[in-house]
């Protein structure tokens, strides 16, 4: 039985966020597509983070003193983390909750599986059929329909002069697995500037922190008419604004997060994924995309069509609601 709190003492949904970007945005993703009061636990991690999450199982021992501190009652109604190193710790809030929070766990966590309330992880992982299991086409993100028509209504004045179709290149980089290297980049500039003069366009190319160096080899081969952002330009970056107004989106297959983000909308997308550029399971999370009609091969050329907006964390969260019986 769930004890009452006043509304002074209500802390709906805790979201326990640790310093790795994509994990971060999952999770705010899921807090705020709840549409509850949320509180931000900032996680970071002591030397026995290391540890296999088995040894560490549902103990707070991997955390530091500081992010220990803020894990005290009153307990949240939901605590939603991502990732193997903070998956002891949603373990650890429900526990010593005794059970009253429900723990979201976002990606596999490699063990204990069943040691969650909710498991969300995207198909590509190819997890076993579970009890608390939920499969999603992609990883859950911040890209709803209010940011977007925040960012469209921002960025649509300044973008009016480029002529459409508006293409959106979207530009990751290299990874721990795959380099992106300065001959790709030279490809993709080149293909997607052929693209946009065949259809009369202009491109919007925006790049990450990733991209490095083979950001130089991208923009020397793009011509027409665009508008581009370089990581670390001091200019506002345009990523989610481009998002907002694109025709269509490219993007590189070499991140999870970008590919489902690019599917955010109901624009057409494509991913260019050379062959070097994804691994294994990127390339099975694109072919999920491709299946359920979300994108495309850049190879197979340009065209314009729509397809339903992908948002996996409107999914994660209807799925909280459902099993925790809380309010839409």
């Amino acid at each position: 039985m769930i004890t009452r709190r006043s509304d002074t003492e209500r802390r709906l949904v805790w979201v326990l966020a640790d310093d790795r970007p994509g994990n971060r945005s999952q999770c705010l993703g899921v807090a705020e597509a709840l549409g509850l009061p949320f509180r931000v636990v900032d996680v970071t991690y002591g030397p026995l983070a290391v540890l296999p999450d088995a040894l560490l199982w549902s103990s707070l021992l991997g955390v530091s003193a500081e992010t220990r501190r803020q894990l005290m009652p009153p307990w949240p109604d939901v605590a939603v983390g991502a990732g193997r190193r903070a998956a002891p710790v949603v373990r650890a809030v429900r526990r010593l909750s005794r059970r009253r929070s429900f723990a979201v766990q976002l990606m596999d966590p490699g063990s204990h599986r069943g040691a969650f309330d909710l498991l969300a992880v995207p198909a590509h992982d190819r997890l076993r059929e579970r009890r608390n299991l939920l499969v999603t086409a992609g990883s859950p993100h911040r890209v709803s329909a209010a940011a977007l028509d925040a960012a469209g209504a921002i960025w649509a004045p300044r973008l009016a002069a480029l002529p459409r179709p508006r293409i959106a290149v979207l530009v990751g980089g290299t990874t721990r697995h795959a380099v992106f290297t300065p001959a790709m980049a030279r490809d993709l500039g080149r293909t997607v500037s052929a693209l946009a003069a065949a259809a009369g366009g202009s491109l919007m190319v925006v790049t990450s922190r990733r991209t490095g160096a083979a950001g130089d080899a991208l923009f020397a081969e793009i011509g027409g008419p665009h508008h581009g952002f370089r990581w670390g330009d001091p200019a506002d970056n345009p990523y989610l604004g481009y998002l907002a107004v694109a025709d269509a989106v490219i993007v590189t297959g070499d991140s999870a997060s970008m590919c489902t983000e690019a599917c955010a909308t109901a624009a057409p997308v494509y991913i260019y994924a050379p062959d070097g550029l994804a691994t294994d399971k990127l390339r099975r999370l694109h072919r999920t995309l491709f299946a359920a009609g979300y994108a495309r091969p850049l190879s197979d050329g340009l065209d314009f069509w729509q397809h339903p907006p992908l948002r996996p964390a409107d999914v994660v969260a209807a799925e909280i609601r459902r099993r925790r019986s809380l309010p839409g």
